[in-house]
Parts: C-alpha cells; sequence; structure tokens
C-alpha cells in the first residue's frame, strides 16, 4: 500500500465534519506528534519520523506505539486515554475513524481534560498551586513508583552515564554562539565527577529495586487535573532508555521544573510529602544535586535546539534565554550550603508544623531541608498510613521513646549526606531538647532550636480548623497540654499569633543571628 501523505489525514482530522461538530479543531504540533482537539474527544497521530530515540517511519511502527502509549498512560490516566484506533481508507475512497476498511495511519484517542487544569498553567496563577494540592501529587506520584515494575536491566550508573554523554553531545552540536563554552564546560564536568562518586550507590539502588518502569516526563505540563485530583499522563513510550529509570530521577524532574520557575516551596512540599509516604530514604540527597541538575542540562540544549529551528526572532530569543536559564539552573544545583540542624519545638496548635516545612526552602540543597516530623515518623512505626488516626496506644511512653529515636537515626543519617533537617516535633520535656542539641553535635553541625508560642485560645482555634492535617491532636491533647512543666526553654522563641509572613520573618531572623 502506497504511504498515505500526511496531509491527507491532517486535513480530514482537522475537519469539524470529521468528527460531527460544529466549532473549529484545534492543532497542536510538536516534532514527533500532532494533536487534534475536537470538541471533547482528542486524537493523537505520531509523525512518520526517526530520531536516534524513536523510529515512526512505518505504518506497524506508529501502530505499537500509539498500543504502548495507551497502555502505559493507563496506568495513571485511564479516564483520559481511552484507545489506539484506526484511521481507515473506505470503498468510498475517502477517511474514517475506525471505519472498516484497511488501515492507513493509528491515532491514539483520549478524553479531552480543560487544559486550564494543566499544572504549567496553575503554576502562573498566584495561588494556583498550594500545599495540600502538591501534597496530593506526592501522594499520587509516591503510589505509582511503588507500583511500577522493578527493573534489573537498566538504570544503574551505565544508564545515568549514557544520558549526562548524550547531554554533552548535544551541547557540543549546538551553534558556538548558544552558551558561554566555560558554563557548559564547568557543569558537564562537575556532572561526570558526581556520577563517579554515586556510581556504585546507582547500582546499589538498582539492586535494592529504585529502577523501575516510570513516566520519563514528570514535567508540570504532563500532569493535570481530573474529577479535582492531580493525575499524570503523557508518559515516555517510545523509549525505555527514558522511561525505565531511577525513581528518584523521574521526581527529579518535577522537582526542577517547579524550582525553574521559582516554585521552589512548592519543590521542597512534593519532595518531603514522597519521603514521608516512603518513597525514598536519606540517600536520595546523594543523588538528587546531579539529577536535578541533569535534567536541567536536558531541557537547557532541548531548548537552544528549538530556539535554532525558530524564525520568529523575537520568539527565538524567548526561548533561548529560557534555555540559558536552565543551564544557570543546573549549575545552581552543585552549590552545597553547610549542612544545619534545625530543632522547632511547641505545643499543639502553636503553628510549629506549618513554620517547620516553611523554613525548609530557605535551608540546606535545592530544594530545601528535609522535614523530620514526628508525627509522619510515628505512623511509619505503626505501620499506618499518614492520614490514618492512630488510637491511644501509639502515643504512649513506650512508643513517645521509638518516634523520638527513629527520628534522631533519620536526622544523623540524612545529615551525614551533606543535607539540612528541620525536625518538627513538641519537645516538651528539656531532656528531648538536650537531645536533639547533643545530636547535631554529633553529626559535627550548628544547632539551631526554635520554640513556637501561642496561647492556648489560639491553638485551640487552630486545632478545631485544621484540614488534610496528619496530626492527631484534639483539644483535649492541647488542654493537657497546657498543665505541661516545659522547663527551662533556652531555644529561640518564636510568637506565632500574629500573621503567617510575620512568623516566618522571625523564625528566618532567628537562623540567620
Amino acid at each position: 500500500m502506497a504511504i498515505l501523505p500526511e496531509s491527507e489525514v491532517c486535513g480530514f482530522l482537522a475537519d469539524p465534519a470529521t468528527h460531527g461538530i460544529a466549532e473549529p479543531v484545534k492543532r497542536i504540533e510538536t516534532h514527533v506528534s500532532i494533536v487534534f482537539l475536537a470538541g471533547g474527544t482528542v486524537y493523537k497521530m505520531k509523525r512518520a519520523v526517526k530520531f536516534p530515540f524513536l523510529d515512526f517511519t512505518t505504518l506497524a511502527g506508529r501502530k505499537a506505539a500509539c498500543e504502548r502509549e495507551v497502555e502505559i498512560n493507563r496506568r495513571t490516566a485511564p479516564s483520559i486515554y481511552l484507545r489506539a484506533v484506526a484511521v481507515t481508507r473506505e470503498r468510498s475512497g475517502g477517511l474514517a475513524i475506525d471505519g472498516t476498511g484497511p488501515a492507513v495511519e493509528w491515532l491514539v484517542e483520549m478524553q479531552r481534560f480543560d487544559e486550564a487544569s494543566l499544572f504549567d498553567r496553575l503554576a502562573d496563577q498566584g495561588r494556583g498551586l498550594r500545599r495540600p494540592m502538591m501534597e496530593r501529587l506526592a501522594d499520587e506520584i509516591a503510589s505509582f513508583h511503588v507500583n511500577a515494575p522493578v527493573r534489573l536491566d537498566r538504570g544503574g550508573a551505565a544508564g545515568l552515564r549514557a544520558i549526562a554523554e548524550n547531554n554533552m553531545r548535544s551541547f557540543a552540536a549546538l551553534p558556538a554562539d548558544c552558551f558561554d563554552p566555560g558554563i557548559v564546560a564547568r557543569v558537564t564536568s562537575k556532572t561526570n565527577d558526581e556520577l563517579d562518586a554515586i556510581g556504585d550507590l546507582l547500582d546499589a539502588r538498582r539492586h535494592r529495586g529504585m529502577v523501575r518502569e516510570c513516566h520519563g516526563d514528570l514535567h508540570l505540563r504532563n500532569i493535570c487535573l481530573v474529577d479535582g485530583n492531580p493525575t499524570l499522563f503523557d508518559a515516555i513510550e517510545f523509549s525505555e532508555d527514558f522511561s525505565v529509570i531511577d525513581t528518584l530521577y523521574d521526581l527529579a524532574f518535577l522537582l526542577m521544573d517547579l524550582q525553574s520557575r521559582a516554585h521552589r516551596r512548592l519543590a521542597s512540599f512534593v519532595l518531603n510529602r514522597y519521603l514521608d509516604q516512603g518513597g525514598d530514604g536519606a540517600d536520595a540527597f546523594r543523588l538528587l544535586p546531579v539529577l536535578q541538575s541533569m535534567r536541567a542540562q536536558i531541557r537547557a540544549h532541548v531548548g537552544a535546539a528549538a530556539a535554532n529551528t525558530i524564525g520568529d526572532v523575537a520568539a527565538s530569543g524567548q526561548e533561548m534565554q529560557r534555555a540559558r536559564h536552565y543551564l544557570e539552573l543546573a549549575g545552581d544545583f552543585f552549590k552545597r550550603p553547610a549542612p544545619v540542624l534545625i530543632a522547632v519545638g511547641g505545643l499543639s496548635g502553636s503553628g510549629k508544623s506549618r513554620l517547620s516545612r516553611e523554613i525548609a526552602p530557605f535551608v540546606g540543597l535545592a530544594p530545601g531541608a528535609r522535614v523530620v516530623r514526628t508525627d509522619a515518623v510515628r505512623k511509619r512505626i505503626a505501620g499506618i498510613g499518614l492520614d490514618r488516626r492512630l488510637g491511644a496506644d501509639g502515643y504512649g511512653t513506650d512508643m513517645t521513646e521509638r518516634t523520638y529515636a527513629a527520628v534522631a537515626d533519620q536526622a544523623l543519617a540524612i545529615l551525614d549526606t551533606g543535607q539540612s533537617v528541620v525536625i518538627d516535633a513538641v519537645f516538651a520535656k528539656p531532656d528531648q531538647r538536650l537531645s536533639a542539641e547533643k545530636l547535631a553535635s554529633k553529626a559535627g553541625v550548628p544547632f539551631i532550636g526554635l520554640w513556637v508560642d501561642a496561647s492556648l485560645e489560639v491553638r485551640l482555634g487552630r486545632i478545631a480548623s485544621r484540614v488534610n492535617n496528619i496530626s492527631d491532636a484534639t483539644a483535649e491533647v492541647a488542654e493537657r497540654q497546657q498543665q505541661f512543666d516545659l522547663g527551662r526553654i533556652d531555644w529561640h522563641r518564636v510568637d506565632s499569633t500574629g500573621s503567617k509572613d510575620a512568623t516566618l520573618a522571625a523564625a528566618k531572623l532567628a537562623i540567620s543571628a
């Protein structure tokens, strides 16, 4: 059968009459696909192109790619990805979608969603993305990763080294005036040094099952809301080199993307929630600098290549400016501020947990310090989910001692990687506060203690208004705590009865003192 011209299929799919609608069909083109938005349905057609990482030049190859795309994306977005469907040549000579004639092209058929719910668009709005939504997204990613098939045949040090080498080749292939060659050399050289240092760890993680069939392209534009829930879509189907990867490298794309848009705070929320859900351990912080940098490097050279294909001078300049921003960010990820241990204490409802997560982005390696929260650790020990409530047994003396001991072990392991830690706990007893100070001494890092003060009335009001909070504290708990003999408190005292911004400002001042 003769190869069908792309223009004929595109003309057919772009015609509103094909879909039985009156409004125009919206068309979106990339270098590998053409997408048609027709009413409530979306059709995605693979272009007959060949690149080093994919080959869509045959009809059979495009059919397989469409089927694979539906299969892998139904893992996370079953309501969006409907089926692979043929464009057929009918006896009349015309084309049809899923007709009775022979297939001349293949499409991915999808349910259309509200494009305003794309996370890249929400990220550009003032309060489009907020903590509860980002934590739900982290939960979704953690669940996806834990259920993804383990692969021992890919990833590890060799897998990431291959990506780094491709980055170097891609930078070298660009016109000389795209980037400062000195910056490129420093970033790529540092990447190689980091990969040499963590090669054994990468291989060990692969053997532990951390290399899985991931999303591969997990950035904000590939996340949307479906029925109000964060939904991952458009996973990579065409190359296992890009999709069968370390789960942390998968997550690193999202973390990098958020920070590139000046949302380090949101990235910190995502990472800490992901880790609280058991998505990774302390060694994540040995890997994240180079993994985030490599994601930014890819964005840099891909953006520069795209800029050189854009005919409009202004648009090309904007794309090149973004590419240079990514390269600068790639270098920033290698900055290593000295680690510090911050302990944030206070009675239930004082605002200590909020303060802990808000100061984290200002401390440590990007996207911010690890917040080790007793509420989360306690529930992990008990073997229950973060959003489930513990009974009274979960707050007995023995469980509390086990929790504080586990918090100390976790904090030491993280500090050993060079990352800063914020411990979020009540710290009602003097010996608990002293133990935190000794922990910093043991780790050989500076210590900062913050005690968050608020009246009982304020604390009760906050507890009563809580939503999406893993704390089990009740009004009765807060009232009992009011009778505690706290002893002498030598930590910096932060009054949290004012505005949230004022409380954060006071804490930041204490940290920088």
